[in-house]
């Protein structure tokens, strides 16, 4: 199955690096599907943590990156330190999240579904909790 997939980077109460696209790759399990985005979410906090050293304003940005991801399935599988049976269909390049949580770049953690604020970018969503996501992420209506 072709899934739609999105992540959202959030300073300073506002967004500031977003993605939504289909997966390129075809994944056989919602869990597949979610380790794929979170590896390319954790690719995307590695170059946003190496620029905003490089700009030298924010110094928390030593600390770990938090990378928040609502299936307890890739979470295990990021955390996990080698292949198994289950992960050795995954393309080679999507493992890179466990190398980078390895080095301390990233924290993958549990999020609940109600509170994943990427949502809006990967699925329709009821009025009220969309709303409740963009609020989150400083998005606001532009009047005419």
């Amino acid at each position: 199955m072709i899934r739609q997939s999105g992540f959202v980077f959030c300073l300073n109460g506002g967004a500031v690096s977003w993605k939504s696209s289909k997966q390129d790759t075809v994944a056989d399990s919602t869990t597949e599907a979610e380790y794929i985005a979170a590896s390319e979410a954790a690719k995307e906090a590695v170059w946003i943590k190496k620029f905003i050293t490089g700009l030298g304003v924010i110094p928390s940005i030593v600390d770990v990156v938090d990378l928040y991801c609502d299936n307890n399935g890739a979470i295990a599988q990021a955390k996990e330190p080698k292949s198994h049976q289950r992960s050795k269909h995954i393309l080679r390049h999507f493992h890179l999240i466990r190398e980078i949580i390895y080095r301390g770049d990233v924290e993958i953690c549990k999020v609940h579904s109600d509170y994943n604020i990427a949502d809006p970018l990967t699925k329709p969503l009821a009025q009220q909790k969309h709303d409740r996501h963009t609020d989150s992420l400083s998005i606001r209506y532009v009047s005419d």
